[in-house]
């Protein structure tokens, strides 16, 4: 696919790179997930003050810079590069681009502290395995001014970490979308909170009687699935090109190893077998670029239209990231899962990423409906 980027995305690109090579180690960044902190909040608030990407993608009227799609996926391809764990995909592009779009008062305000770096956002919709995340059991009444919230949230990725989170729940029987601040410790509020295998923060969630404010309500009906469907396909649209820039890390330095990796008196890299190998995993990582930036330039198409761009991507992505993946460990033989090696964690996060916004099963059988002619 012929694509450039404009040389205001190339500064982006490169001075994210620059200060990602300089301030983020990844012996450091793994350090604190497994602390108290869980995460580098100074990094965070280096992205908002020193680099401006929390606001980049964000629009102007809340501070933000007003850029597009391909700002976002130039940034999340650089973060996989880096194996970055700071939230930046679910509460920049997922939840910071559903409350820009609704565009409330009380979504502006939250919008507006995203992008100063002052809050975390954290999408609670699934309650089992199911990936439609319209099917919702979890209840909001309203009681006076307030509305009260019962049920619970499955697998909440950065919930441990977030100052908001944006529920669903069935309002007046129709779906709503709400957003309020978030402190796990309220007696209302039961938390379970998760590592996760690629060292992400997640919790499982009890509502029981929550109280939240009357404006919290953000939308409801057809309006709240048209804007939950499309935060939905924009994260997996950034998952992807994180994926991406995950595995032209791999890649790198899997084929940096097998120059060095000495075997029979050889470099591994001499050997034919092993270098086809290399070969396929750099088809499967410039097909999955391209299947990338072909969802993020389709995000501003008709539902349909994205809907099919994104599942695409998504599946041509997930079989990378798996074949990438698995071959890099085994080139790099057992040394590959160990704790020592990067390339053990890079493991661990493109195989989580191929089940983030839908499984690659859940994305081909949406492809597979979507584009399948009428009977």
């Amino acid at each position: 696919m012929d694509f450039d980027l404009s040389a205001e995305q190339q500064l982006l690109r490169n001075g994210l790179t620059q200060f990602l090579a300089n301030r983020y180690g990844l012996e450091d960044s793994r350090a604190a997930v497994k602390t108290g902190a869980r995460w580098q909040p100074e990094i965070w608030k280096a992205f908002a003050n020193d680099l401006g990407i929390l606001g980049a993608t964000l629009p102007e009227s809340v501070g933000g810079m007003g850029g597009g799609p391909v700002e976002t996926m130039v940034i999340a391809e650089v973060l996989g590069h880096a194996l970055v764990v700071e939230p930046y995909v679910n509460t920049v592009v997922v939840a910071g681009g559903l409350l820009s779009g609704i565009g409330s008062d009380v979504a502006n305000a939250v919008t507006e502290q995203i992008a100063a770096g002052d809050a975390i956002v954290a999408l609670a919709a699934a309650e089992d395995s199911s990936d439609d995340l319209t099917s919702v059991s979890t209840t909001a009444h309203r009681d006076g001014d307030e509305w009260l919230i019962n049920g619970s949230k499955a697998l909440v990725v950065d919930a441990p970490l977030a100052t908001h989170l944006i529920v669903t729940a069935v309002a007046d029987d129709d779906l709503g979308l709400f957003v309020f601040p978030y402190d796990e410790s309220a007696g209302a509020v039961t938390a379970h909170d998760i590592r996760t295998v690629d060292d992400r923060q997640a919790s499982d969630i009890v509502f029981a009687d929550l109280r939240i404010p009357g404006d919290a309500l953000l939308a409801t009906g057809d309006e709240a699935s048209a804007a939950l469907a499309r935060a939905v396909d924009e994260g997996a649209a950034a998952i992807c090109a994180e994926a991406v820039g995950s595995m032209r890390k791999v890649l790198d330095d899997t084929v940096e190893y097998s120059k060095q990796r000495q075997q029979f008196g050889a470099p591994l890299s001499s050997f034919q077998v092993l270098s086809h190998r290399m070969v396929d995993m750099l088809m499967e990582v410039e097909q999955a670029s391209a299947a990338s930036l072909l969802a993020t330039i389709r995000l501003d198409a008709e539902p349909e239209v994205r809907a099919r761009a994104v599942s695409a991507a998504k599946v041509t992505v997930g079989r990378a990231a798996r074949f990438v993946g698995q071959n890099a460990v085994q080139l790099h033989g057992g040394m590959g899962m160990t704790e020592e090696l990067a390339i053990g964690h890079y493991f661990k996060r493109l195989s989580a990423l191929q089940y983030e916004f839908g499984s690659t099963d859940r994305h081909l059988a949406r492809y597979v409906e979507l584009t399948t002619p009428p009977h």
